[in-house]
């Protein structure tokens, strides 16, 4: 679901002309683009709590489990180093070599799951305390962080860690990876008839947090001297972080009930994730439908998003039968060579 509605409104960012972005259609399409990163970021930090905990029932000392977690950072930066490499070779000679250092989704999720690699030397059960009390924390400092003196700083630094409309800083998007490893941690310790009951709390919860982070956003008054809502407000970390939750309640009931037994092509996206942002990413912002850039209307975004939709859909479904035909084969091989080898032992 955060990869359709990511194309949506990528697809909106990219073709719609400059006099109609004030229009409900494109400011709708950027709210909700607004959730993929942050679903992203929560079920980053998902996996990398079952990451610990497998690894702790492995009976993998501490230091050994912290090891696997950097493992995992080292991993996205690497993947989000080759990204920008090749977004900046195909933009050449027009893209500065600073593109190379702009702070990314991938670069936020290395740095944060690099920090919160610390957290494999506590047991699962305790990660579910401490990943929520550390989200909060995060989500709460970012106004304070936005506040400091960064002038003496180094750019990438800063966009490392500071609130930018430009880049992910760790402040306040890491917030969302402490939050998935808490929902991790939860899931981890629930047995499979538990997980329907969870789900109902987490969908109240969600509502909870929606509700209860506009209230507080909407005070006239607040106990950070300056703060923006959109940039580096805790609320909205809450408000989101409670859609977070009620989307993943209905995707647990439709995947689990609806689409149970069947092919869903959202899911599909699912699968394939990170090769949808990327060469999705490369065909809207790069130069190949330049033609298209800042000159459609509304009504022709719309057609031009479904038809990305489609195009990437339809790439998802060819990486997904060429591993098969490719893991088919491997299997072949090896029965091949053991009934070869059958008749001599």
């Amino acid at each position: 679901m955060a990869a359709v509605i990511m194309l949506a409104g990528h697809a909106f960012h990219s073709f719609t002309q400059q006099e109609l972005r004030d229009r409900g259609p494109y400011v709708f399409s950027q709210f909700l683009g607004g959730m993929p990163p942050a679903i992203f970021l929560f079920l980053v930090g998902v996996t990398l709590s079952f990451l610990m905990d497998s690894r702790e029932r492995q009976g993998l000392s501490s230091g050994r489990r912290v090891w696997a977690a950097l493992r995992r950072a080292g991993y996205l930066f690497g993947i989000a180093f080759l990204f920008r490499i090749q977004l900046w070779l195909f933009g050449l000679p027009h893209s500065p070599w600073t593109d190379l250092l702009r702070v990314d989704i991938l670069n936020s999720m290395g740095l944060a799951v690099a920090v919160m690699s610390v957290m494999a030397v506590f047991q699962t059960a305790d990660r579910v305390r401490l990943c929520a009390a550390l989200g909060v924390v995060i989500a709460g400092a970012s106004p304070l962080i936005s506040q400091l003196d960064w002038s003496r700083v180094h750019p990438l630094i800063k966009g490392y860690l500071t609130p930018d409309a430009l880049s992910f800083g760790f402040f306040p998007w890491a917030a969302f990876v402490a939050f998935g490893m808490s929902a991790g941690s939860v899931i981890r310790l629930l047995r499979g008839d538990q997980m329907e009951r969870a789900v109902q709390w987490a969908a109240l919860l969600g509502i909870g947090l929606v509700l209860s982070g506009q209230y507080f956003a909407n005070l006239p008054y607040s106990v950070y001297a300056k703060s923006e809502f959109w940039l580096d407000s805790p609320w909205q970390i809450l408000i989101k972080l409670g859609a977070i939750l009620l989307v993943l309640a209905f995707a647990f009931l439709w995947s689990g009930q609806a689409a149970a037994r069947k092919w869903s092509w959202i899911r599909q996206f699912g699968t394939t994730s990170l090769l949808v942002y990327w060469v999705h990413v490369e065909l809207i912002y790069g130069r190949w439908l330049w033609f298209w850039k800042e000159n459609l209307s509304i009504g022709e975004t719309t057609l031009a998003g479904l038809a990305l939709i489609a195009l990437m859909l339809l790439l998802s479904i060819a990486r997904t039968q060429w591993k098969n035909r490719r893991a088919w084969s491997l299997a072949s091989g090896w029965v091949w060579l053991l009934a070869r080898k059958a008749p001599e032992n």
